[in-house]
């Protein structure tokens, strides 16, 4: 069996020979024993919306053309597409809605959290419209949090109040004129979900618009509103040196993952990890290593600097090194099948989420008020599990590499500033401008096991840097190049253009770093793919241009969520060229997929699809766009 056909990345393919020799099962090799996959469900024309069905369409033309109802397949393919966005919207606006209910306790000082920045709060209730003279912190965080709520509570047609505030004008009033602005985003998931019943809309091109409407919730109720509270809370990421891949575990310390989305309980674990080493220490551990998968490892890295262990398709073979004392998770992205894995060793998975629990697995759930205390079990618990640790099982890959994340927006500014303070934008757009930096892509989302390991990221990424496009990344994206050595100064000098090159040196220099900065910055979590949009708003702000009309673009190269599908929804809204290294499920659908990835789509929305599996030509597809728009800018 050949691992390196399953993934790029060493630590995981040495993992997986392990496995195969142990009989532990993992994704690929469920992937393999669902192959051949249902072409019917590949191409977006099964229904199931009624228990008259399931229902599908002949692809070639032929009967059957109609579901028992009479849907047709662009109907079904549209409804399918629709609920599917409408998925991934619910789970960043819920994520989101939790990060409120933190910053009112917080307010209140009825949960042990607080404001630990200051000067996002300030920029954030400014932008609300909130007055913030002569009030506390505390004063402040209560009205943010109450204009928030406000938008779940609104009744009347007026848009959320967080889009509006931190949406770009111009893509507001083309929204608007499209009738997409969504109102309250609870009322609009609600909505769509009856509009896609049986018997409710038949035209594909209404749901359509009602999918640009809930990609926009999404955006805005979802991932800025999360992000925006959790910076205020937490704090605004700044550059941290970490590492990256399944090496970062250790024999002789209690080793501890966060896994799943949502920094509300693990920022509270690392804490107490910190706490708590001296009693790891008197059972013979030397101290507590935290580790991360998925996007709630992104959030601790980002603020804490706590590493990887690995992303999204390869979370079982972290428990396959024996090594790992208590995996707690969250919500999201996290495998059924890892109870299964940690019942071969002394793996304890300990769930947290009353909506997310696993047959078999330690539930520990915390409340916002309790989480110092359900934080200090979860640690107690992983220490107690080190002494049971069989030693004779544990293997570590030895593979790691070193990163530099933490390029919130703030923080770019930041470093910009180090050459233009009055203008810190300005070196920015002018290398822009000359050519020093062709464009910029934003790679996001997650692994695919349609798709080997990482790969699809990492090729794409390198053949974009040469090109001297600077990449930023969220997500296990940002994961898996981490992993590749893309999120160091030394992949500038390795990889990089050499206008980019010269640009990121400067940059670095004058920063203080005595090294360029690496060719790709991570930007954080997926809910942080809003920090993205901020940057956009801004270089469109300064050149007085629409977003639309920008050198830049998006792809997913190994997407495989729900949300992936609402994200990338919301940046074609936003006008962005979105690449998509997966067939989405709606081919069979021909005209909902001509809207999609055709002329419509961009005259509309400014954005559109642009679909291609192979890495290097989904590069030169992106590359030409970005050649375009300099055209049409006379850059």
């Amino acid at each position: 069996m050949k691992f390196r056909d399953y993934t790029i990345d060493p630590a995981a393919a040495s993992m997986l020979g392990r496995c195969s020799d142990q009989s532990i099962e993992t994704a690929w090799d469920r992937f393999h024993g669902q192959q051949p996959q249902c072409g019917f469900g590949l191409l977006g024309i099964c229904c199931r919306n009624c228990v008259q069905g399931p229902c599908r369409i002949n692809p070639f033309g032929e009967e059957p053309s109609k579901g028992i109802c009479g849907a047709g397949a662009d109907l079904i393919v549209a409804r399918n597409l629709l609920r599917g966005v409408a998925g991934g919207a619910a789970t960043h606006v819920d994520h989101a809605y939790e990060a409120i209910e933190a910053l009112e306790l917080a307010a209140s000082g009825n949960a042990p959290y607080q404001v630990r920045d200051e000067a996002k709060l300030l920029a954030v209730a400014k932008k609300l419209g909130i007055e913030v003279e002569g009030k506390t912190s505390a004063e402040l965080a209560g009205e943010v949090a109450g204009a928030a709520y406000s938008d779940f509570a609104n009744h009347s047609t007026k848009p959320m109040r967080w889009l509006t505030a931190t949406a770009p004008a111009e893509r507001v009033a083309t929204w608007g004129k499209l009738g997409v602005l969504p109102r309250n985003p609870d009322r609009e998931i609600r909505e769509v979900l009856h509009q896609t019943t049986m018997g409710v809309d038949s035209d594909p091109v209404n749901l359509i618009l009602s999918t640009v409407k809930l990609g926009l919730v999404d955006g805005y109720a979802g991932l800025h509103l999360a992000t925006d509270i959790q910076d205020i809370i937490f704090g605004t990421p700044g550059p941290v040196f970490s590492e990256a891949n399944l090496g970062v575990l250790k024999e002789d310390h209690v080793n501890v993952i966060v896994h799943g989305h949502v920094p509300l309980l693990s920022e509270k674990i690392v804490e107490w990890a910190r706490k708590l080493t001296p009693e790891a220490e008197k059972l013979g551990a030397k101290g507590i290593q935290l580790a991360g998968i998925c996007c709630t490892g992104n959030e601790v890295l980002m603020r804490q600097g706590v590493p990887i262990a690995t992303n999204f398709l390869s979370q079982e073979l972290a428990l396959a090194t024996g090594a790992v004392d208590a995996m707690v998770v969250d919500v999201q992205c996290i495998m059924p099948a890892l109870q299964t894995v940690a019942d071969c060793f002394h793996t304890k998975i300990i769930t947290t989420m009353p909506i997310a629990k696993i047959p078999g697995a330690q539930h520990i759930g915390f409340t916002l008020e309790e989480v110092d205390a359900r934080a200090e079990e979860i640690v107690r618990t992983a220490i107690a599990n080190f002494v049971k640790r069989d030693m004779s099982r544990v293997y570590i890959p030895r593979e790691k590499s070193a990163m530099v994340a933490g390029f919130s927006v703030e923080a770019v500014v930041k470093a910009l500033a180090c050459l233009d303070a009055d203008n810190p934008l300005k070196p920015l757009v002018d290398n822009i401008a000359n050519g020093n930096i062709l464009g910029a892509v934003a790679t996001v989302g997650c692994n695919n096991a349609k798709v080997t390991q990482d790969s699809a990221h990492v090729t794409l990424v390198k053949e974009l840097i040469k090109e001297n496009v600077l990449i930023v990344t969220t997500g296990c994206s940002a994961q898996a190049l981490a992993k590749a050595g893309l999120l160091l100064p030394e992949a500038t000098e390795k990889y990089a253009g050499e206008t980019l090159k010269a640009v990121l040196t400067a940059v670095g220099k004058a920063a203080g770093l005595n090294a360029p900065l690496p060719p790709v910055l991570h930007m954080g979590s997926c809910v942080d793919n809003s920090r993205i949009g901020d940057l956009l708003k801004a270089l469109a702000d300064y050149l007085k241009v629409a977003v639309k009309d920008l050198p830049v673009a998006a792809s997913a190269p190994e997407y495989q969520h729900e949300k992936a599908l609402a994200i990338g929804t919301w940046a074609v809204a936003l006008g962005v060229f979105t690449h998509l290294g997966v067939v989405p499920p709606v081919l069979g659908g021909p005209q909902v997929a001509s809207i999609l990835t055709g002329q419509v789509a961009e005259d509309l929305l400014g954005g559109k699809f642009y679909v291609e599996t192979e890495p290097v030509k989904a590069a030169q597809g992106i590359l030409v766009h970005i050649r375009s728009k300099r055209q049409k800018l006379g850059i």
